[in-house]
């Protein structure tokens, strides 16, 4: 309605500019084009509590003036803030782009600027790093952070949550030309360029979300690396992902009382261990690996009735060894078994499709082909006979044994 679009241009967390929606009702098709002002300085992306405008000035407050002072090495400087003087000159264009109407125009143009977004989102993690690292040895850096985060064009914000900034404002850019490309007729002359816009910007935004998976991940193996003892059992492994990790008790194949241990499952192995005993006062919290269960060429069944309902055993069965594990709750039991079948499923061999030729290899052509191969090496196979026959005769009283190969077409 009216009023819904009048308290929508009200709105300073308004990210959308303009959209395009449609609807059905009946028979009857209705399409309701509305637009969302801006205003120049006034385009604002929601961060936390507070506004920030697209085009945060902090690449100026902040990487300029470090510049000028000198208060930061450039190699340094570089590693924290990456390409965001690129990624704010894009962002600048674009708003003028768009305050003066060319959408389609001004969005392709900004794609082509979308390799600076890569190269920032790429080293996002290890910005983080070098940035703790400098708070922590530089009280020059520390106190000009602390000052220019004072400025009102922060909005009280830290350098910590800028630097979030450009990752947050993609995954705005994402779900913007999602909903606007929907919404859009193909018949639209600026249909095409958004949903390249689209299909750019959201490639983006994927690589985000692997680069945050493999960065939590290697936390999660940092972890458990950590919480063994020693440096016997190698966790940190390039292709390992962490899967889950918990306590289950092994039955012993020699009929003795079932045992506590805790489990670490990854994407290629299963790890056993056990608590470090309590009198050691440096270990008292770490465990001792004791195996490690590869889980290529291994199978998981679920075995029921031994525990009267409740729970179950798991047989898992190595290429050396059987392990039995059992858990008093069922849904945990259940939970490890399909964690452990997916893992293993992932390492199996695909099959591989052999797919017919049409290129003459096909039909009749193939047939062809096959009955010509057979003529040459049937013909081959002559030529070599009559040879040795000639080769006999030639020498005479003396024999010559000659073998020949019958080749199969």
């Amino acid at each position: 309605t009216h009023k819904d679009i009048s308290s929508l241009n009200n709105c300073k967390h308004v990210f959308f500019f303009r959209a395009v929606t449609s609807w059905s009702y009946g028979k009857e098709d209705k399409n309701v084009y509305y637009e969302l002002f801006i205003k120049k300085k006034d385009f604002h992306l929601c961060l936390g509590n507070a506004n920030l405008p697209l085009c945060c000035p902090f690449s100026q407050f902040f990487v300029e003036i470090l510049k000028a002072k000198g208060t930061l090495k450039q190699n340094v400087r570089e590693a924290i803030f990456s390409s965001i003087k690129d990624i704010h000159s894009a962002n600048q264009s674009l708003l003028v782009h768009l305050e003066n109407g060319y959408f389609g125009k001004g969005l392709v143009q900004f794609c082509s600027h979308l390799h600076h977004y890569t190269v920032y989102v790429d080293n996002i993690f290890n910005a983080k790093k070098v940035l703790v690292v400098q708070l922590k040895k530089n009280k020059a850096f520390r106190r000009f952070k602390k000052l220019q985060e004072a400025r009102p064009e922060f909005s009280s914000h830290k350098l910590e949550d800028l630097l979030q900034l450009p990752i947050e404002r993609i995954h705005q850019y994402k779900h913007f030309l999602q909903d606007l490309t929907a919404n859009t007729s193909p018949d639209d002359p600026e249909f095409e360029q958004l949903s390249k816009a689209f299909h750019e910007v959201n490639k983006v935004f994927q690589r985000i979300e692997d680069n945050t998976r493999r960065h939590e991940n290697h936390l999660q193996l940092c972890r458990v690396q950590k919480l063994l003892k020693g440096k016997r059992t190698k966790i940190l492994t390039a292709g390992r992902w962490y899967i889950r990790e918990g306590w289950l008790n092994k039955v012993p194949q020699k009929g003795d009382e079932a045992k506590p241990r805790m489990f670490f499952l990854f994407s290629d192995m299963l790890l056993q261990a056990k608590r470090c005993s309590p009198l050691d006062l440096t270990n008292g919290e770490k465990f001792v690996g004791q195996h490690a269960y590869p889980l290529q060429d291994c199978s998981v069944e679920k075995v029921f009735g031994h525990t009267r309902s409740k729970g179950g055993l798991l047989s898992l069965t190595f290429p050396k060894a059987k392990v039995l594990l059992m858990s008093n709750n069922q849904e945990d039991l259940n939970d490890w078994h399909q964690n452990l079948s997916a893992a293993i499923r992932k390492l199996q061999p695909k099959a591989t499709v052999i797919h017919q030729r049409e290129d003459g290899w096909g039909g009749a052509a193939m047939q062809q082909r096959q009955e010509e191969a057979h003529g040459e090496c049937c013909s081959r196979a002559r030529t070599l006979t009559c040879t040795a026959s000639h080769l006999s005769c030639a020498a005479g009283p003396e024999i010559v044994h000659v073998s020949v190969l019958r080749l199969k077409p």
